[in-house]
């Protein structure tokens, strides 16, 4: 299922930015981005549903990166295995919590790791869901022009890069009512 869409954006190098309102697990793409905590723990939202569906494997390979590398940062992001899933893997970004102060920067920061994670592994396409919104508390506009200064900045610098497709999956409420808000600030369409 391709969901609606409801934005879309193509950039002069070709790659696109398309916003749908889907359900993440069944988006048409190579690899997905997980709104992470830093101990890549999966207790709710968007992180638990992925989680769920993913199985062992993708707890398993969490649990290890954290054992590795220790609690992830606000702003940063890390890959793992998809498990049960159909993609090439799941990018865990790890958006900032409401208060920690330079909200919107960070997560610029955390996508635009996404994104470079993913063109590392030759991904050619992306989709993510709404990174700090939920639980974390980051109002709506700032996540917005978070999410589409990242994209934007991510095409500009990368204009060859394989992965061509990126895609911000949504449901239906404030969230996606401040991207489309944000869309023409940010496209000038």
């Amino acid at each position: 299922m391709a969901g609606t869409v409801i934005e879309k954006k193509t950039f002069k190098s070709g790659q696109t930015f398309t916003v749908v309102v889907n359900d993440i697990l069944y988006e048409p793409v190579q690899g997905i981005v997980n709104a992470a905590n830093g101990m890549l723990a999966h207790g709710g939202g968007v992180a638990a549903s992925i989680a769920e569906a993913a199985g062992c494997a993708l707890l398993a390979d969490c649990r290890e990166i954290v054992a590795q590398r220790g609690r992830i940062a606000s702003g940063h992001a890390v890959v793992s295995k998809a498990g049960d899933l159909p993609f090439r893997g799941v990018i865990h970004a790890v958006g900032p919590k409401m208060g920690e102060g330079d909200e919107e920067q960070k997560l610029v920061r955390a996508l635009r790791e996404a994104f470079d994670l993913a063109e590392e592994r030759r991904w050619k396409s992306l989709s993510f869901p709404a990174v700090s919104a939920g639980i974390f508390l980051v109002p709506a506009p700032t996540c917005a022009r978070a999410y589409l200064r990242a994209v934007r900045e991510f095409v500009a610098a990368n204009p060859l890069s394989r992965l061509r497709e990126i895609r911000l999956c949504l449901f239906m409420g404030p969230v996606l009512e401040a991207v489309r808000k944000e869309w023409p600030r940010a496209f000038g369409d």
